[in-house]
């Protein structure tokens, strides 16, 4: 019997690296191969026709498989096409172009900004290649260069993370300071707010052409945020050098925005919080019973939910984060709930369309940190090789890579 397909198992007692399948089943795409991604059979598991050169990749990054025959591998498709099995397998062609819009770094190579982002953790260990670019690339319109952009941990309002009571003498944070202040001024804006307000509306029309947009903790609600406020002051002095509009909350417009709707910004600049989107203070979920669940999609009807969903456990384990979670009273009907803790009443991940793209947000900074601060070291994803809050980020990167029929919801 000659053996024609290797799966790539992804239930949870099969594979013993999760994460680094998806940067096989990526390494694949990306040298001319096709992939299957078959949704809700054994959580969620890749195939790709076999040959020497891909088995050795798997051996060589501990990925487990199994290599089994053509006529196996049909009856799996059988299997799966059955009407009455939630199932389905989508094609995978093309490895997505990805960006990560981050801070630059300093003259020795270092981050800036002292904590890490579990993304670029992710593509790191799955060995996914990425490249940054950060304010002056998107205002120069370069982001048509990629396919799927992630969202580092942002302020998109100006307010540099609203730190200025904790860490305003931090060396760190006078020279992020510095340096937004001096790109804003190259770029031709009078204030950080502006510049970031227009990077705000460059990402939008990269989703709206057709675009993926993936984005976690602040980077989530500052950016509807922003769009809100869109030529209203919503900034401190203490960010900009001059007042707040007194009547900025009535000026806010929610028509801007990708997921929220009537919240209320926080008016005071030294409270670590930028409006109710957010439900972190007040929030009374002990750390043992923060767990939040993933809905369970119909994998032939609604394939995008589905394959953002894919996972070995429905259930959780939560994580804090400047933006942990998003209330549900503020989020707008339109959009898709993909992730909730119930009993809190509130969302963990959230999906939704614009235009001719897709945008996910992630509540919470590290899946396996639970209360990451700033100048912690980065989580060692070697320890945590199934983790699956790290699935669904990769869940997302891998998801532009299925056939454009298969992404309409």
């Amino acid at each position: 019997m000659q053996a024609a397909y290797l799966l790539i198992p992804m239930d949870p007692t099969s594979q013993r690296q999760h994460l680094k399948a998806y940067g096989v089943t990526y390494w694949v795409l990306q040298n001319g191969g096709e992939a299957w991604w078959l949704l809700n059979y054994r959580g969620g598991s890749f195939a790709f026709k076999h040959n020497i050169i891909f088995e050795k990749e798997c051996i060589t990054r501990g990925v487990s498989f199994e290599v089994i025959a053509d006529v196996q591998f049909n009856k799996i498709l059988e299997e799966i096409a059955h009407p009455e099995v939630n199932m389905d397998a989508i094609k995978l062609e093309v490895a997505p172009r990805i960006a990560v819009y981050s801070p630059d770094k300093n003259e020795q190579g270092e981050q800036i900004q002292p904590w890490d982002d579990a993304v670029t953790l992710a593509l790191t260990y799955a060995e996914i290649p990425y490249e940054t670019l950060y304010d002056t690339e998107v205002i120069n319109d370069e982001l048509a260069k990629y396919d799927w952009l992630h969202l580092h941990h942002e302020d998109f309002t100006g307010q540099y993370g609203r730190f200025y009571r904790s860490y305003s003498n931090q060396p760190w944070y006078r020279e992020h300071v510095r340096r937004a202040e001096e790109t804003a001024q190259k770029l031709g804006f009078t204030k950080v707010s502006h510049l970031k307000l227009a990077v705000a509306k460059k990402i939008r029309e990269f989703v709206g052409g057709g675009g993926f947009m993936f984005a976690m903790c602040s980077a989530t609600d500052t950016y509807d945020i922003a769009l809100a406020a869109d030529g209203v002051d919503i900034c401190a002095k203490e960010y900009d050098g001059d007042g707040v509009d007194p009547n900025a909350q009535e000026k806010l417009n929610f028509n801007n925005t990708f997921a929220f709707r009537n919240f209320e910004l926080m008016r005071n600049p030294f409270e670590y919080e930028h409006s109710t989107i957010d439900h972190s203070y007040g929030r009374n979920v002990p750390p043992d019973q923060d767990y939040f669940t993933l809905f369970d999609f119909s994998a032939k009807w609604d394939a995008v939910p589905t394959m953002l969903t894919q996972n070995h456990t429905r259930t959780v384990k939560g994580f804090m984060g400047q933006t942990t979670a998003f209330r549900k009273q503020f989020i707008k009907p339109s959009v898709l709930i993909l992730g909730e803790n119930k009993p809190a009443n509130e969302a963990r991940y959230i999906h939704g369309k614009f235009g001719e793209g897709t945008w996910t947000f992630y509540g919470g900074h590290d899946p396996e940190d639970y209360r990451h601060f700033v100048n912690d070291p980065p989580t060692d994803l070697s320890l945590h090789p199934n983790s699956p809050g790290y699935r669904l980020i990769l869940n997302n990167i891998l998801f532009p890579a299925a056939k454009k029929k298969d992404r309409k919801t």
